[in-house]
């Protein structure tokens, strides 16, 4: 298979690029970061079955190109984090829809499989716990940029699901629900990187609000292992599919086991949202998927549970975990 990744040289994207070479494809990377600073395929530098072009999704120029000369698009690149889409919407926004239009329209035109990467995002501040694909969507206001991730990645699958309907497209739309592991950083506010980091510097690990909301933790070599089943089932086309580990923590929880498996003198120091959102701020206090459903198509389950996670993280960073 000759596949196009968008978003190849990001955290998710190197590990499904990693995964797509050893199994013996061919792969292009389309990406805005220079090939000389794409630290996460490093590894993976001279290898001939990779191909590497820096540019944006937003050049159709370059997709029509690209698309055409491959089999499989595994669209994954976005601007991601809370924290930049509030601080950067306008820009967000363009490559979040505007980008991923491009990409669906082309690839319809030429008859090619797309594999699109959506959001847990998508289900909003909904209190119906596990969300599930047909869930309906609870979001806030357009006054609050929060919001501007979620509605972005709704529309690309409104676009994905018509375009599949009305022209045929093979598209899978995946719904990954806080991928993680190593190579993952905190940059853009990714939780369980930003605690590691501080908690093996020994330095405060900040929790903002209480630390009573919950997350699901999956290990990015669990989520590329499912994007890369559903690519092998038929029936997948043209549904959509949460990717995730169902078992819950508390950020508190994290806090705490991180500092017990790092040996870390860090203390849990909690930060009130408005102080580093500006008020502007919406929490989802509970976040769990119901993985029911791709578990049927392809019998999907995580094999890492968090602590495994968590070890595979402080060791990527050269320090060694306690059991």
């Amino acid at each position: 298979m000759k596949a196009l990744i968008t978003g190849g040289a990001g955290f998710i994207g190197s590990y499904l690029t990693e995964g797509l070479v050893d199994a013996g494809h061919k792969v292009t990377i389309l990406d805005s970061i220079p090939k000389s600073k794409a630290k996460n395929l490093s590894h993976l530098q001279g290898n001939r079955s990779l191909k590497y072009i820096k540019g944006s999704i937003l050049d159709r120029r370059t997709l029509e190109r690209l698309i055409p000369k491959v089999d499989f698009i595994f669209h994954f690149a976005a601007a991601v984090g809370v924290k930049r889409i509030i601080e950067k919407s306008l820009d967000s926004l363009k490559v979040n829809v505007l980008g991923s239009q491009m990409i669906l329209e082309i690839a319809a035109k030429h008859g090619k499989k797309v594999m699109i990467a959506s959001t847990s995002e998508i289900y909003g501040k909904t209190t119906k716990i596990p969300f599930k694909e047909n869930d309906d969507r609870v979001v806030g206001a357009t006054t609050n940029p929060r919001w501007a991730y979620s509605d972005a990645k709704a529309i690309n699958e409104f676009f994905a699901l018509a375009y599949h309907r009305e022209k045929g497209l093979k598209v899978i739309i995946v719904r990954p629900f806080n991928v993680t592991g190593p190579r993952q950083v905190g940059s853009y506010g990714m939780v369980l990187p930003r605690f590691v980091e501080a908690a093996l510097k020994n330095k405060p690990l900040n929790i903002y609000g209480d630390g009573g909301q919950t997350r699901c933790f999956c290990h990015v070599k669990d989520a590329v292992r499912a994007f890369l089943m559903l690519t092998r089932s038929k029936s997948a086309y043209g549904e959509i599919f949460n990717v995730g580990n169902p078992r819950s923590v508390t950020i508190r929880g994290l806090a705490q086991k991180i500092i017990k498996i790092s040996g870390s003198r860090s203390k849990i120091k909690f930060i009130p949202r408005k102080k580093v959102y500006k008020g502007i701020f919406e929490d989802i206090r509970d976040r769990k998927p119901s993985i029911v459903k791709i578990k049927k198509y392809i019998g999907y389950s995580p094999k890492y549970d968090l602590s495994d996670i968590i070890r595979d993280m402080i060791r990527s960073r050269g320090h060694e975990a306690k059991r």
